[in-house]
């Protein structure tokens, strides 16, 4: 999906995903202490934004300009700052040992691409650096509640498993939620979740 899907969606007054945070991201980033944050593809910025309230530094970067646009909107409401990057996932510079969390909140990657981006990310946590992801997995296609529709932009354990083997894995498991994140993804859904830590 480009940069002109994207900017249709966002483009629209309300907030596609919603205002509020990922459950998963924010349960996880409240038991730890604020330092650098990188959250690719992060659309709209409620990720980002619920980061910068609890006193993180966050860098993020979407495709989308109308993204850039509502997460301005967003940290203003919030009264929070947040770097955002203009920028695909192969363009960014991700740097080395940058960051102390990065959060891949429905990072859907190409298979030509996935393990590139996966490796910039692991490269670039710090030493003790703490990854988040959640994403959906293959039996999402049975349902109508968001994500890819291509089976091969889906992850697996295994495929997680192989594209973080360099990370201590602590949470790596498959979960039915009822997701209520605005219009886009509302409804029963099969996702991926992943913590993992850099050692």
């Amino acid at each position: 999906m480009n940069a002109h899907f994207w900017n249709e969606r966002y483009s629209a007054n309300e907030f596609a995903y919603g205002k509020s945070p990922n459950h998963f991201f924010a349960q996880t980033i409240d038991g730890l202490k604020p330092g650098r944050m990188l959250l690719p593809c992060e659309g709209e910025g409620r990720n980002a934004v619920y980061a910068a309230t609890l006193g993180w530094e966050v860098t993020a970067f979407d495709q989308s300009l109308a993204g850039q646009s509502k997460c301005q909107r967003l940290s203003l409401e919030s009264n929070v700052k947040v770097h955002y990057n203009i920028s695909d996932a192969l363009q960014f510079e991700f740097g080395e040992a940058q960051f102390d969390c990065i959060g891949l909140i429905y990072a859907h990657f190409s298979p030509n691409i996935r393990q590139r981006v996966h490796q910039k990310v692991v490269r670039c946590l710090a030493p003790s650096g703490i990854l988040i992801l959640e994403a959906f997995e293959p039996k999402q296609l049975e349902n109508q509640s968001g994500g890819p529709k291509q089976a091969d932009m889906l992850y697996t354990i295994d495929m997680l498993k192989e594209d973080f083997k360099d990370l201590k894995i602590k949470t790596l498991e498959v979960s039915v939620i009822e997701l209520d994140e605005g219009a886009y993804h509302q409804g029963k859904a099969n996702v991926i979740r992943l913590m993992a830590e850099k050692g």
